[in-house]
């Protein structure tokens, strides 16, 4: 068992005076009259309570992000070798998604798979490009589809 025992703690009436438990009338009249009247005296005791924490707006912890979502806007082709994606935020506040996307044949065989992240506003839609990189040039009249993962992870 542990037993712990406070004693000498100020009362925190902000006033600068420090009163122990043994102190009496007497030593506490003294003690604010010794601080004077100015506020700015830098020999002020500080109170040594700790205050119950308030919620502020500017110190709220923010609630945590929603995942987003991923739409495909237009699939890669020979005269345009990039896939357009829009990524939409549901959250009040900007924030950052990894969207996933697969590029395929028509056997339905990936060729290539892209991730990226994604900065968006809160409440809004931002497009991104994706390039076909990595099948060389000759190869994107082979990709047939475009497949985009629906969800969005918000990341940050």
């Amino acid at each position: 068992m542990v037993v712990l025992t406070l004693a000498g703690f100020s009362s925190g009436c902000g006033h600068g005076n420090r009163s122990d438990a043994s102190s009496t009338g007497s030593a506490a009249q003294a003690s604010k009259t010794s601080t004077g009247g100015s506020g700015g005296d830098a020999h002020r005791s500080q109170p040594t309570h700790t205050p119950t924490p308030t919620a502020s707006p500017s110190g709220e912890t923010p609630e945590p992000l929603k995942d987003g979502t991923a739409v495909l806007v237009s699939c890669a082709s020979l005269d345009y070798p990039y896939a357009t994606v829009e990524v939409r935020n549901p959250n009040d506040r900007d924030a950052v998604f990894t969207m996933k996307m697969t590029f395929k044949d028509a056997h339905g065989f990936t060729m290539i798979t892209h991730t990226a992240q994604v900065p968006v506003p809160a409440k809004g839609t931002a497009t991104h490009r994706a390039a076909v990189a990595g099948i060389g040039t000759g190869r994107v009249d082979k990709i047939a589809r475009c497949e985009v993962n629906p969800g969005a992870r918000a990341d940050w």
